[in-house]
């Protein structure tokens, strides 16, 4: 396997770089401008972004399967999120048709789809995505769909959230808990998660590089459990070996915050994570099925929640995150 690699720089794609390294021929990687988590690892970079065909078409020269994990989660418009994530996946998939590479796996989002109502939300259900983010996903998709050659084998994977080692914002939490409190919107109990280590998603990754079908296929990858906030701080916790008081927070009085805290920033010219459309997600129920993957790929969950936490903890601590 030669591989070309988009995102390799950033949590999840650095992850996917390290299996490569065990399993493939060669791995190069597009680098925009910090190597990041890419430092001193032997994989050919190529200098450029999504937007330079040059580099694209010198990254695809020689490979016979693109990886394209990067994008764009947070931005202040939604044509920002459109250049990012839906401009520069066509640039992926129409770099990849003139050079003669045939298989391409893409990461989009379960965002695309858009929160479960009751039922964990299938690749059948419509996508309907509420924030820009997962808006840009969908309409990527939908690109994907359009413009790909019916002789090439592309397959999307969507996870949930993803927590695992080198991982920013989740990691937030784990931050909140080890001073001492946990932050739950709503009642902490009425409210199911999907959730997934970042060895998962690689696994699943590796899983579909053995899935030969032409066309376009899409699937959930995530955990076959689902998840409260209150069992998910009970495990942190224990980890962590401390108590945490749990600050219960209601559902307005997020979306009330996340307003001000954007209208804030944009004084000082930048875009927070904690805005009004992330407020909209985080109030919701996000839950998929991975009854596909696991029939169509032979996926199954690795990683409990109990050792991915565990693992995660461990990571921060001798990194000194914690």
């Amino acid at each position: 396997m030669r591989a070309f690699v988009t995102g390799g720089t950033g949590f999840i794609g650095s992850h996917l770089v390290d299996r490569l390294l065990q399993d493939a021929e060669s791995v190069t990687c597009l680098v925009r401008n910090q190597e990041k988590w890419l430092a001193d690892k032997p994989v050919n970079k190529v200098t450029g972004d999504l937007h330079n065909i040059e580099a694209l078409k010198k990254g695809m020269e020689n490979c016979d399967i693109v990886f394209h994990l990067a994008a764009r989660v947070s931005a202040p418009d939604r044509d920002a999120f459109h250049a990012a994530n839906v401009d520069a996946t066509e640039n992926i998939i129409r770099t990849a048709r003139k050079t003669g590479v045939k298989k391409i796996i893409i990461l989009s989002s379960l965002a695309s789809t858009g929160p479960s109502f009751g039922r964990p939300v299938t690749e059948e259900d419509p996508l309907m995505p509420i924030s820009m983010y997962g808006e840009s996903k969908k309409k990527m998709e939908e690109m994907v769909h359009r413009i790909s050659d019916p002789s090439m084998e592309i397959t999307i994977l969507k996870p949930p959230a993803v927590y695992g080692p080198r991982e920013e914002q989740i990691y937030q939490i784990f931050k909140s808990a080890q001073k001492g409190f946990f932050p739950i919107i709503g009642d902490g109990k009425s409210v199911r998660l999907s959730l997934i280590h970042v060895r998962d998603v690689i696994n699943g990754i590796m899983l579909a590089t053995r899935h030969f079908k032409k066309g376009v296929d899409t699937y959930f990858i995530s955990s076959e459990e689902l998840y409260t906030w209150d069992h998910i701080k009970s495990v942190i916790t224990k980890q962590l070996g401390r108590k945490s008081f749990s600050l219960k927070i209601p559902p307005k009085l997020v979306k009330r915050a996340a307003s001000v805290i954007e209208g804030a920033s944009s004084v000082f010219g930048h875009y927070p994570v904690i805005n009004r459309d992330k407020a909209e997600e985080l109030v919701m129920e996000w839950t998929c099925t991975v009854e596909k993957a696991q029939r169509e790929l032979h996926y199954s969950q690795q990683v409990s929640l109990e050792e991915g936490i565990s693992e995660t903890i461990a990571w921060y601590k001798r990194h000194k995150w914690l």
